[in-house]
Order: structure tokens, then sequence, then C-alpha cells
């Protein structure tokens, strides 16, 4: 087991004072009726080929969540005649029945596979679990309380509550599958989103979004919206005596690491400019930046950020970060 996950248990167990329900998430399942095998889920029409089902849609996100540096492949499916409401393109309403999947692997071996699932009309009505592969990856395994140390890697898989320690952090549940996420300085790319799953999928047209600034700051603030803006965020639900992030508590400096369609204008209208600067950024100086103190640091829980979901620190996007604050 890791270290991470080890203490994230420990301190739900005992209840610890610096563990708050954002990071400390559910610890009984929300898996409501998901089926027992990946195979089931309607993802694939054939497993050992991995040919897609019939209305299922490949998707890349502009700004990638960080994951211990496994390789992931992500997927959608909707059911039959219906579509992402997409007229806000700040905040998509997704049709009862909605997938979304993510794969992870390293080199040619899938380690899980992670399904999102909306089970019923409400803004919170989601399930989530992980499928753990097989040694012979003939199918996946329902992990409904996650698994440690998969396939003899050091990769961890989260229970099904832990999944919404991010994903309940966003009103709409969904994170990475959105308007500046599918459009950003990318419009023609297919491996975003192709034109038939446009057609299939979205109400309205994908606008034309362009995250504003340099190569470098178009980078560095996407990051901190892939990586931190699940939480840090103000539409985000206050959580009384949030020690984590808690957009009525001052002592979360009122971060802001989204990136709503209606402020990309230039990169000081940016959330992330306008709140982090002089908070936990410090212009020109990332040695006394407490973003980069943080991201430093894998010592589990609060004292490393993210606090869930990875063991190992994200050299390269440290790399950078670090580079934009010195460049300010």
């Amino acid at each position: 087991m890791s270290s991470n996950l080890r203490l994230w248990w420990l301190a739900c167990a005992i209840g610890c004072a610096a563990c708050d329900e954002r990071v400390c998430a559910d610890q009984e399942p929300r898996t409501h009726s998901l089926p027992a095998k990946l195979s089931q889920t309607g993802l694939f029409s054939d497993v050992a080929s991995e040919r897609l089902e019939t209305g299922v849609f490949s998707y890349a996100p502009e700004f990638a969540l960080w994951s211990d540096g496994a390789s992931k492949r992500r997927f959608i499916a909707l059911p039959h005649g219906s579509r992402i409401d997409s007229h806000d393109a700040s905040d998509w309403a997704f049709p009862e029945g909605t997938k979304l999947w993510k794969e992870f692997s390293q080199g040619d071996e899938h380690l899980e596979t992670r399904l999102l699932q909306k089970t019923g009309p409400g803004a919170g009505d989601w399930a989530a679990a992980a499928y753990v592969w097989r040694a012979d990856q003939s199918d996946a395994e329902l992990a409904p309380y996650g698994a440690v140390n998969v396939l003899a890697t050091t990769h961890d898989v989260p229970a099904s509550g832990e999944c919404f320690g991010c994903h309940d952090g966003r009103p709409g549940r969904v994170l990475g599958f959105s308007a500046v996420q599918l459009a950003a300085r990318s419009y023609d790319a297919p491996e975003r989103l192709s034109d038939a799953a446009r057609e299939a999928l979205l109400s309205d047209p994908l606008p034309r979004l362009d995250v504003p600034g340099s190569a470098r700051e178009r980078a560095a603030i996407g990051y901190l919206h892939a990586n931190c803006s699940h939480c840090h965020n103000q539409s985000t639900t206050a959580l009384a005596g949030s020690k984590c992030f808690n957009p009525n508590d001052r002592l979360s400096f009122q971060l802001d690491f989204s990136l709503p369609t209606q402020e990309l204008s230039s990169v000081e209208s940016t959330p992330a400019y306008r709140t982090a600067l002089g908070e936990v950024v410090e212009r020109g100086n990332p040695d006394a930046s407490k973003v980069v103190e943080l991201m430093s640091k894998r010592s589990g829980g609060l004292n490393q950020m993210p606090p869930l979901g990875t063991d190992k620190v994200d050299e390269r996007g440290l790399a950078l970060i670090r580079e934009w604050i010195g460049s300010l």
C-alpha cells in the first residue's frame, strides 16, 4: 500500500482534525448498480480487440491531470437520442445515463478503468467506481473499495467514495469534458473531440476558445486548471470547518484555478492570475511560493497538492509552474 493511501485511510478512521470531507471522501461506495465487469458497462463491443461499442467516443482534454506518469485514454457515451445541453459553455448539463470512462495503463498493460455514470436527473446523481484489470487483460473487475499495488506495480486504485473527493468539487461532477478543455486552442484537432462526436453529443457547437497568454502562460494556467480547480473554484460547496478549500474561508486564499469561458479575455482576467498572485504565488520567486512548496511534496493529505490520487511529484509540471512564476 502506498504511504498516501495508508495515511488517507488512517486519517479517516480516527477522524483526524486535519482531514475534511473533501479530502477524506466518502468511505461508503457510491456504485449504485454498476455492473461487476468492465465488459458489461458498454465500453467495448469486444474487449480482446478493444473495439468500442457503437455510440462510444474517445476524447482528450487540452490540459491533463497528472496521474503519476500513467498513460490514459478517455471515452464518453450518452443514451440513444440524448445530448449534453451545451448552450451555456461554462455549465454543461449531462443527461441521465451519461457514462464517462478513463483508462490507466503502464506500458502495454491496462491497470484500471474508472467509470462515472449519471444515475438520475439531479446534479448529484452520479455513481463512480474503478475496474481493476486481470493479469491476462481479458476483462476488469469492479473494485468498490479500491486496490493497492495493482498488477505488481506501485499504482493504487481509489475506492468508489474517494472519486467524489474531487468530483464533488464541481456542481456538474464531470471533470475534463468541458468547452474549455475540448476547444481551447485545438478547435480543429480531432484527437480532442471529433466532428462526429460533437454532432452526436452536444446540443450546441463548441465555441472557439483560446486560453490567453504566451505558450508558457497558457500551459501553466491550464495545468493549474486541470490539477487544482476541481477543489479550488468559486462554485464549489463551502465546507464547515474545512481545512482544505472553502470559498468562504479566508484561510483558503479565495483561490480559483478554473477557466470560465467568459474570463479568458486576457491573462490578467483569469481566476488563477487574479486570486493566486500575492497569496500562493510570489511574482518572480518560485522558492517563496506556497503552490511550489505543496506541489513539491508527497507527504500525504493536505501537506501536498493535489492531496489525492498521486504519490509522485510531477517534475515536468513543477518545472513549468516554477518557470511561469519566475517570469512574472
